[in-house]
């Protein structure tokens, strides 16, 4: 019964967040707009870049800017998931459970995407334009927790 009502909380979930971009562009940050800011490369190098494969959290690891990258991800993140419960699609338990998990997860994020939070959440913060990272833009939010499909 346990396992059942987490595989409905997950579900709902799944069902609920697939919005992606509309929730970064409900807070007006995205992970290639934090990229560039701390940076100093152009949204078009960097979505360049990731085309090529790199993940954000790359580029900003490469320009010395990860731990700031990762925090400011999370508090992007924080952001869609306390939206989201306002509007009632998640609960605060569900939304704290996620933001428990990124933390973690931020320990030992090394900007590279390989993390799956996002996944075990079907959560989706960013795994767009199909590049089959893990988590989409490593973005150490999560280490990706996938909202965008940049």
């Amino acid at each position: 019964m346990k396992g059942l009502k987490k595989l409905a909380a997950v579900a709902a979930v799944v069902g609920v967040i697939g919005t992606g971009f509309a929730a970064y562009a409900s807070t007006g940050t995205t992970p290639v707009d934090i990229a560039s800011k701390l940076t100093g490369k152009t949204v078009e190098e960097l979505s360049q870049e990731r085309v090529s494969g790199k993940t954000y959290g790359t580029i900003a690891k490469e320009a010395g800017k990860l731990e700031e990258f990762k925090t400011e991800m999370l508090e992007q993140k924080k952001a869609v998931l306390e939206q989201r419960v306002k509007d009632g699609l998640l609960t605060q338990e569900q939304a704290d459970e996620i933001i428990k998990a990124i933390t973690d997860n931020q320990v030992n994020c090394d900007g590279s995407g390989s993390s799956m939070v996002g996944k075990k959440f079907g959560v989706g913060f960013g795994q767009g334009s199909g590049m089959g990272k893990g988590m989409g833009n490593g973005a150490c939010g999560s280490c990706e927790v996938n909202t965008t499909t940049n």
